[in-house]
């Protein structure tokens, strides 16, 4: 595809997902908005306002002034302050006025991605708190889709109601993730040098990858399947995305292990590469 075909994908996927999470809470009843999601310490009602909050932001949108409470455990960092702020300041909202309000943002948001004029190499401003940076607009509508993407699945455990996992936005998370393995193998496992590590992933999003650790201690991946590595990881998607983005510990997924069990629980236990 062209970088204006890609840009137009990533529109297109986001699209999909932030109006089936729109779908999946308009008819909610009050109480069900404060279910538990896997993101920790938020609720369905604390995810949303946080996809409201980023999407406002893009839109230039003010923050909120608010002062959080000083007993949230999951606030430990100032990206997650950051974070938090314009969700706690929704939590007295009703559900009527989030469901609203979500719809609202979405289609101002739409109105906005049809009109941009933006390249797709263009330098944009990716508002993240203490990591705000400028970075190409398609870097970021990329890492929106995978962001909602995200949340959509969190939204989607919590209520029972499982979809999504075939979707585009989906075959984008999975190329994003996929991208991080490096970083989760050689960086945050710490897995030494000339390691070789199979990931096998079945499901909606299958796909094979290698990590290998050079002598420098650097990650690659590619496409080459080994016949003897060091380790092999077998998972289904949903248990690969969940545990990339840091839903549920390793203990508790269903992973199928080969090679060196010992590497194979450093790399799990170091495999949440968002925050």
């Amino acid at each position: 595809m062209t970088d204006k075909q890609t840009v137009q994908a990533y529109a297109d996927a986001w699209t999909q997902s932030i109006e089936a999470i729109s779908e999946l809470v308009a008819p909610l009843p009050e109480g069900a908005w404060n279910r538990p999601t896997e993101c920790p310490g938020w609720s369905v009602r604390d995810v949303v306002s946080h996809i409201i909050a980023m999407e406002s932001e893009l839109l230039g949108d003010p923050r909120p002034i608010h002062t959080l409470p000083r007993d949230l455990r999951h606030v430990v960092d100032e990206f997650s302050r950051h974070c938090e702020v314009p969700v706690d300041k929704r939590r007295c909202h009703t559900a009527v006025e989030m469901a609203s309000e979500l719809e609202y943002t979405i289609i101002r948001r739409s109105r906005a991605l049809r009109s941009d004029r933006y390249a797709p190499v263009d330098e944009v401003r990716w508002p993240m708190g203490p990591y705000s940076r400028d970075v190409p607009f398609h870097q970021l509508l990329r890492t929106r889709v995978f962001d909602v993407w995200t949340h959509e699945q969190d939204i989607r455990r919590a209520l029972g109601r499982a979809g999504g996992l075939d979707s585009a936005a989906a075959a984008i998370t999975r190329d994003y993730l996929i991208e991080m393995l490096p970083r989760a193998v050689a960086k945050l496992a710490g897995a030494p040098a000339g390691t070789t590590a199979v990931f096998d992933v079945h499901g909606e999003q299958e796909f094979m990858r290698t990590v290998h650790v050079d002598a420098d201690g650097r990650g690659r991946v590619d496409g080459e399947v080994l016949l003897a590595p060091a380790v092999a990881l077998g998972m289904d998607w949903e248990t690969f995305s969940r545990l990339a983005c840091g839903r549920i510990p390793s203990q508790a997924a269903d992973v199928k292990v080969e090679g060196d069990e010992d590497l194979a629980r450093l790399i799990l236990d170091n495999f949440a590469v968002t925050p």
